[in-house]
């Protein structure tokens, strides 16, 4: 009897220490337990998980001059190489690009298939009602072209508007078209072309005083061309169609948890804007001052 006496008061003692026990743990409420009781650590957020393993995988669509892959297989582009940077000095040594369809993008963001996405990706409401953006990294608007010197002084489609002797080369289902249209330009005015050549041609030729498109199609259109004797107009004023600016801010993207590394990534953006880094690897690809996105932030473009 008293051999099982001291074995019953000793479960009653262990009962009454697991209840005491239960009643500590939870005074916090911070703290998670596995089936052992012991305390589990806190989550690493998709930022810390990156550092610690070195490497990271990024989504990429598969559009010049965002994204792409050379004939000798190295992914590049301009959203490539602005990640790579930042990634890098992050503390990120390994970038694991994966080109995709732009569709797929968020879809695979949310599914945890990407740490992020980038590569022509424009802040909009309704893309930022599922993700997180950081703040633009370029900005993409309309471009005009013309004769060296400007002669008739053209700086936005009004100008073109205002003179009935002007007259601009559009590309046949080009978004420009509705645009001139819109802002008054005359049908006698627009000569339509069937590709972007054709339209360097009619400016070269002078069956037109300008050329329009967006702004790295046509710069890499003039690099292609390399004729002195036509020039992009860097004073453009870019048109306000149906009350808004037609501009268009892209920006690398983020799962709406992982706020920190939007937060370090924005930091280190803003870092290479001040060096003059941003506009160097932006160059690369086309794009000039012109596309830089300015001080405007995620934030304020949702407003």
């Amino acid at each position: 009897m008293k051999k099982r006496f001291h074995v019953e008061l000793g479960l009653a003692l262990l009962v009454a220490l697991g209840v005491l026990a239960g009643c500590g743990s939870g005074k916090g409420g911070d703290n998670v337990s596995d089936a052992s009781g012991a305390s589990a650590p806190p989550a690493e957020t998709t930022l810390e998980k990156a550092r610690r393993e070195g490497y990271i995988t990024v989504g990429f669509a598969n559009e010049r001059p965002y994204a792409y892959a050379t004939p000798e297989g190295k992914l590049t582009g301009e959203a490539v190489e602005i990640s790579r940077k930042i990634l890098s000095n992050l503390g990120i040594a390994q970038m694991d690009g994966v080109l995709t369809e732009f569709g797929s993008l968020i879809p695979g963001l949310k599914a945890d298939r990407f740490a992020m996405i980038t590569a022509g990706m424009f802040i909009t409401p309704e893309r930022a009602q599922e993700v997180d953006f950081a703040n633009p990294e370029y900005s993409i608007g309309e471009a005009l072209a013309v004769k060296t010197g400007n002669p008739l002084n053209l700086k936005s489609y009004e100008d073109i508007q205002a003179n009935p002797e002007a007259k601009v080369a559009v590309m046949a289902g080009a978004i420009e078209a509705e645009y001139l249209e819109k802002v008054g330009v005359a049908d006698a005015q627009t000569v339509i072309v069937p590709d972007q050549p054709s339209a360097i041609s009619a400016l070269q030729s002078g069956r037109a005083d300008a050329i329009t498109m967006t702004g790295p199609a046509l710069q890499a259109m003039l690099d292609s061309a390399k004729d002195d004797g036509i020039e992009r107009v860097m004073d453009f004023v870019q048109p306000i169609i149906d009350g808004s600016d037609v501009r268009g801010y892209g920006a690398a993207v983020f799962r709406k948890e992982d706020g920190d590394f939007r937060e370090a990534f924005n930091a280190e953006l803003q870092k290479l804007k001040e060096s003059g880094e941003l506009l160097d690897i932006l160059q690369e690809f086309g794009f000039t001052e012109q596309e830089l996105p300015g001080d405007v932030t995620a934030e304020e473009l949702l407003k």
